[in-house]
């Protein structure tokens, strides 16, 4: 595509994607009958893409549930390509909870509002205003970039990434890197030392579902095979149960980051002392110095007087890297005799090293937007689409950049109310990612 003479910035461009995308509601109920605006989204990004001259192409892997796909060819094509990714869906809201509409797209106090806002139409918009620039512009990048847009992440990824990298492996041809999200924004520690922290990891994803059976009756009995009683007790020793810390290469390494950019002192021994320390950012790391299993759902009986034959509970399982098989062997012995598993999704755990050319581009882009600042490895208690493209032998990073207020709880925005995104911090995104991929 020709030049285009005085063409639009993308710190321009970044937040009208931005409200757009979220103007579109994408919300995945985990239900093909329910869950929405998938395909309307990715029209949506095909048509801008379309627009600079990169070749879209959108796969439905039901009706409805779309994700879209382009390459954007780079000068040494003997490169590895580097996959950049952001998923489309969102999470449900109830607008009666929030202060706005939560797909209005409203702008306040610097801020835009919006379910997706940082979950993760953010990172989406940043990926479509930047290659639009580089398209208008005439440049072009250093290697393959392969942008891919899916459904279903907030469900499991089963009709998005998972399908793409199963049935249409062709896009991922020479793929050797991916960016996708929750990492590259900044943190506050104490002192006012801002990091910036690289998701080098993230926990696995084991939803478990529990059975226990036993004999029906009726309520006024008296009754020793309860499926009730038998659940309700599992479901307690498993809530209640608190796992022992396991520290994984990435999680040891960003404590003594802190620790010595800080002063804070950081005892192996006792991790948990010292992630108290951290300020807001403390929930995000504790959950990640060990297993966690909370019960989420319980689901038994029909009427009062009748004991039911059957009981079931979900439980909401994050395992660390290599350790899903350690846990499932804990949940069972912490439930007991009489009650089965059946997993709803069992995806294990992602790990890499803080190392490497990419590693290094996303360390300088981020000195040379906010001079001083560090980046460091953290993993992410929850999880992402990376998971389906590292078993293609990819390796995978969350780098999706924004400079914080010190004082927001950023992490508490995700699946939140009043979800919300600096403006600045979309503008920075931008720049950051330019000079990261530049470099790349």
């Amino acid at each position: 595509m020709a030049e285009t003479a005085n063409p639009p910035r993308p710190q321009d461009e970044v937040v009208d994607i931005a409200r757009d995308l979220i103007r579109i509601d994408t919300t995945n109920t985990g239900d093909n009958a329910t869950a929405k605006g998938e395909r309307a989204a990715a029209e949506y990004v095909a048509e801008q893409l379309a627009e600079v001259g990169l070749e879209a192409k959108i796969y439905e892997s039901a009706p409805g549930r779309a994700s879209v796909a382009c390459r954007f060819p780079g000068a040494d094509p003997s490169r590895g390509a580097l996959l950049l990714h952001g998923h489309l869906d969102v999470v449900p809201a109830e607008a009666s909870e929030w202060t706005v509409h939560p797909f209005s797209g409203e702008i306040k106090d610097g801020y835009l509002f919006g379910r997706g806002a940082v979950d993760m139409k953010d990172f989406d918009a940043m990926l479509l205003a930047l290659v639009r620039d580089w398209k208008r512009r005439g440049k072009v990048p250093p290697r393959d970039l392969v942008l891919l847009f899916t459904a279903d992440e907030e469900a499991g990824s089963d009709y998005g990434a998972r399908f793409m990298v199963e049935q249409h492996p062709e896009v991922f041809e020479g793929v050797t890197e991916a960016v996708g999200e929750v990492g590259g924004f900044s943190v506050t520690l104490p002192n006012d030392l801002r990091v910036y922290v690289v998701q080098t990891a993230e926990k696995g994803l084991d939803w478990l579902r529990l059975r226990a059976t036993g004999r029906p009756g009726h309520g006024s009995m008296l009754h020793d095979d309860n499926a009730v009683t038998r659940l309700t007790r599992a479901v307690a020793n498993i809530g209640q149960h608190e796992f022992p810390v396991e520290m994984t290469p990435t999680v040891r390494q960003f404590l003594e980051s802190v620790s010595e950019l800080t002063g804070i002192a950081f005892d192996p021994n006792n991790p948990d002392e010292t992630v108290a320390k951290l300020g807001p950012v403390a929930r995000l790391i504790g959950a990640t110095l060990r297993n966690t299993a909370n019960p989420t759902r319980l689901n038994a009986g029909y009427k009062t007087n009748v004991i039911p034959s059957t009981a079931d509970a979900v439980i909401d399982c994050r395992s660390l890297p290599g350790r899903n098989d350690e846990l499932e062997a804990i949940l069972r012995e912490l439930a007991g005799p009489g009650i089965d598993f059946e997993y709803e999704i069992r995806q294990p755990g992602y790990e890499t090293s803080f190392d490497g050319v990419l590693v290094d581009a996303m360390a300088e882009a981020i000195r040379q937007a906010d001079p001083g600042a560090r980046t460091v490895p953290y993993m992410l208690s929850g999880g992402t689409d990376a998971k389906a493209f590292a078993t293609l032998g990819i390796r995978c990073f969350g780098f999706a950049p924004l400079k914080l207020p010190a004082d927001l709880d950023f992490t508490a925005l995700f699946h939140g109310i009043d979800e919300r995104v600096p403006l600045d911090g979309l503008k920075f995104g931008v720049d950051v990612m330019d000079r990261f991929i530049s470099q790349s």
